[in-house]
């Protein structure tokens, strides 16, 4: 009977840490895969296919591949639901094409024919998200200024700003 060295056996157990949503993300997405016919990356890139617009009341819910109709042709492209709110069915439904041709770029091949809309309450989790920026001593508001003015669209300057307070309020112990 052979005896085990315990510093073999712990060095085999030390792993390191793992974000938590990564490990989720390995355990949900084939479950995920199997019950929708979807992947957790289309559920996040949704924002970006649907537009603006139409991201804040709709969701994709799943895709419906049909069966193989040849053994020649082994792939037929699917249809994909869309949970809508209510009464604006109407104006996604005008759009769908675009959506249809952006799922499809997503994917990198022809893999939706048809989107179905489906009439159900689409609830989205929010994040609150502190809006109150915190004021930087003079020096460090001088010092993102002199960073900022060479941005010239607006948006970004604003977007840059915000990182800025942030960085610079976690640097003095604040919170921002």
């Amino acid at each position: 009977m052979g005896t085990k060295n315990p510093q073999e056996s712990n060095s085999k157990r030390k792993r390191n840490a793992q974000p938590v949503a990564e490990l989720a993300a390995k355990v949900l997405a084939p479950v995920i895969a199997r019950r929708t016919a979807m992947t957790i990356d289309l559920v996040a890139a949704w924002p970006d296919i649907a537009g603006e617009r139409h991201a804040d009341y709709t969701m994709p819910e799943k895709i419906n591949w049909p069966r193989k109709a040849t053994e020649d042709d082994p792939f037929s492209p699917g249809t994909l639901v869309i949970r809508c709110d209510g009464a604006r069915a109407v104006l996604i439904q005008h759009e769908t094409s675009q959506i249809i041709e952006r799922v499809n770029l997503f994917f990198g091949f022809h893999a939706i024919e048809k989107i179905r809309l489906v009439q159900k309450p689409v609830s989205r989790m929010t994040v609150k998200t502190n809006q109150c920026l915190p004021e930087p001593d003079a020096a460090s508001a001088k010092r993102l200024d002199a960073i900022l003015e060479r941005i010239d669209d607006p948006q970004l300057r604003a977007s840059l700003e915000k990182l800025g307070r942030g960085v610079m309020a976690k640097r003095r112990g604040g919170s921002p």
